[in-house]
């Protein structure tokens, strides 16, 4: 969206703010909204933090102007919380705290290690040594007299005898000791163990003499440069746009610095998770293309989405997104997938257009008896409150059932009066008049009241709409003047019809013919919604279109013309 001056937005009366329909709903008591929390988010306030959070407080706003993102126009405790929130992303750059943790490994990967620990262990058990403590015992049980001590050269022996060698094996390097009575000592018997002892393996012996070599110096690595993050495009710090994004986010935690910060580094990893940038890729059909769709702008430049759950009353539809887990994560995707490429068109630009208008329509809602629209739907807006803060400009509920007002009255305690001022309902009879108060009647499409056609059509939504109140019980006369030869063409709706329409030609001339040029008729509700009419001038003259109220209640009148050259 190209960069352009946002007009100032004017607050609405606050009759416009009410619920409208024939039975009006009177506004929130004062004791509602000091009891009113933000987003339905519950903050629990230690007696440390109460202090410091009352002193830094920033008064709310119960303005129904939306707030400037120009940081020139902020008050100065909003700048101050605006630079500390810098200050905590930027350390978190700096240590990589918007990085995804590493995923686990899977459950399948960890038990295969575990088997293939198991037998070296027990490899390593078998083939460990007895202890050293019963190879001492086993020769200190044979620490008794012996009975026939070995001969010596004192022996008698003749010289033909010889005395054969021990084998190796069991020969001992140090000769025993033999007592006069033929006795070996204990000493001279543990002498003879000593040698086999050391034939076992041993730890090397460490040379505590020699000098200590010191360890290698370790070369410092510099630490990685700061991590780089976009969010929508745009990176989260050292833009001129990235203050609009942050403010959102400080706006949606009434600009509480570590809850602000907390939101968006949470923001920031859902989006890796949740793989964002893929998502745009990715086909996910086109039948959910009348359900939720982009259509023209309000009156303040805002894009509006158009919302139109009644679309679900086709079981067939309703089956092929709702029907099992999948297809119901297949919605969200595709919702969140809409919404992303919804924001691609906005301005992030101070004083640039950054939030969107949700017109939401509940004709034929299928209503919170389906149990899986009900889930998808809670599920979505959990996702659609926890991280796209702030981007809906206004919420615009049309052809309201009881039962939904009901709901509401309910839960409008637990909204805060800034977050309730967003919020107009409608019922079915007064839903066109509401949607005209915001958007203008030629970029509203013809199924909500307005005179926006798909396809190709005589008039575009450049060509500008002439909004005309019929009284009960009164006739309306539109006077179109023409004063050359030409082609007329005029379109004309009556919002909710049961009125009589017709059409005449009045030359200019006094010895002129009127011509009819559409016979009066009655035209219903059900009738085609808008009439194009179209006549061919010969002189100068007027065209005089005709709309007669007979009932008891006011008419809406829409209606635009516009001229071509005559071709014979």
């Amino acid at each position: 969206m190209a960069e352009e001056t946002v007009p100032a937005v004017v607050a609405p009366p606050k009759e416009e703010v009410v619920i409208v329909d024939e039975k009006t709903t009177p506004p929130p008591s004062t004791e509602e909204v000091k009891t009113a929390g933000e987003d339905v988010d519950v903050v629990v306030v230690t007696e440390e933090t109460k202090s410091e959070e009352e002193s830094s407080a920033i008064p709310q706003s119960v303005s129904f102007k939306e707030e400037s993102n120009r940081v020139a126009d902020l008050e100065d405790p909003e700048k101050k919380a605006l630079d500390e929130l810098k200050l905590l992303i930027q350390e978190a750059l700096n240590t990589h705290a918007f990085t995804l943790p590493p995923p686990p490994p899977p459950k399948e990967e960890e038990e295969k290690k575990v088997e293939e620990v198991k037998p070296a262990v027990e490899e390593v058990v078998v083939a460990a040594p007895a202890p050293s403590t019963t190879q001492e015992e086993k020769p200190a049980e044979t620490t008794t007299t012996v009975d026939e001590p070995p001969k010596t050269k004192e022996t008698t022996a003749t010289d033909d005898e010889v005395v054969p060698e021990p084998e190796a094996p069991v020969a001992t390097p140090t000769p025993a000791v033999v007592e006069e009575d033929g006795t070996k000592t204990v000493e001279a018997i543990e002498e003879t163990i000593v040698p086999v002892a050391k034939e076992e393996p041993s730890e090397p012996v460490v040379d505590t003499k020699e000098e200590a070599v010191p360890p290698p110096v370790e070369e410092q690595v510099p630490p990685p440069p700061p991590e780089e993050v976009f969010i929508w495009g745009i990176p989260i710090l050292g833009d001129e746009k990235s203050d609009t994004i942050l403010l959102k986010f400080l706006r949606a935690r009434d600009f509480k610095v570590k809850e602000a910060f907390t939101m968006i580094k949470n923001t920031v990893l859902w989006r890796k998770e949740f793989g964002i940038d893929g998502l745009l890729e990715e086909d996910l059909g086109s039948d959910l293309e009348k359900v939720v769709f982009m259509n023209g702008f309000d009156k303040e430049g805002h894009p509006v989405c158009y919302n139109a759950y009644g679309e679900f009353q086709n079981k067939e539809l309703y089956q092929k997104t709702f029907s099992d887990v999948e297809k119901s994560q297949k919605f969200l995707r595709w919702r969140i997938q809409f919404l992303e490429k919804s924001i691609q068109k906005l301005d992030f630009s101070p004083g640039g257009i950054c939030t969107i208008v949700q017109v939401n329509d509940l004709k034929n809602s299928p209503g919170p008896l389906k149990k899986e629209l009900r889930q998808a739907t809670n599920q979505a807006l959990s996702i659609l409150q926890d991280n796209y803060p702030e981007f809906v400009a206004k919420q615009i509920f049309v052809n309201v059932p009881w039962w939904y007002l009901a709901f509401n009255r309910m839960i409008s305690p637990f909204f805060t009066q800034r977050t309730k001022s967003k919020f107009v309902f409608a019922g079915p009879s007064k839903s066109a008049d509401t949607l005209f108060k915001y958007i203008a009647p030629e970029l509203v499409p013809v199924q909500y009241g307005g005179l926006n056609k798909e396809g190709e059509q005589e008039f575009s939504t450049t060509d500008a709409v002439t909004e005309v109140t019929i009284k009960p019980a009164s006739k309306q006369t539109v006077e179109i003047p023409v004063s050359e030869t030409l082609l007329l063409v005029w379109e004309l709706r009556v919002i909710g019809w049961d009125v009589s329409y017709g059409a005449e030609f009045v030359p200019s001339a006094e010895d002129g013919y009127t011509i009819i040029v559409q016979k009066t008729r009655k035209i219903t509700a059900s009738d085609e919604p808008v009439i194009t009419n179209s006549f061919k001038l010969g002189e100068p003259g007027k065209v005089v279109l005709t709309i007669d109220n007979t009932t008891s209640k006011k008419k809406k009148l829409l209606y635009r013309f516009k001229t071509k050259p005559c071709s014979d």
